[in-house]
């Protein structure tokens, strides 16, 4: 772990939850394969990679700007599991929506850090 962002709760946590949610569209409809379950995981994937570009950032306004854009695909994903949740393609008590909800958490903190840099 030598990469800054490898160093970040938020980023492995996002990882984790990243690669949830690709084993919980594994199973969606196969109708759902370049619907819901494609933008759930560009939604997934784009938390944790914003959150490494911005580390990789030469200036903290810069990174901030990347933690909004994690915070940004979060929200998204969390409407979209609700979203499956409604259309019964998961239970409302999958382990990916824990991990959003610690995700959620982790970057309000980080951007609340930043913010008073």
């Amino acid at each position: 772990m030598g990469k800054p962002h490898e160093k970040l709760e938020a980023w492995r946590i996002s990882m984790e939850l990243a690669k949830a949610v690709y084993d919980l569209t594994s199973c969606f409809p196969a109708e759902e394969r370049y619907g819901l379950s494609q933008q759930m995981r560009r939604a997934a994937v784009s938390i944790p990679s914003n959150l490494a570009e911005g580390s990789g950032r030469n200036h903290t306004k810069e990174y901030l700007q990347f933690i909004g854009i994690s915070r940004g695909s979060l929200a998204e994903l969390e409407t979209q599991l609700k979203l499956a949740v409604m259309l019964g393609f998961v239970s409302a008590e999958h382990p990916a929506i824990a991990l959003a909800d610690s995700v959620g958490r982790l970057l309000t903190g980080l951007h609340k850090k930043w913010s008073n840099v």
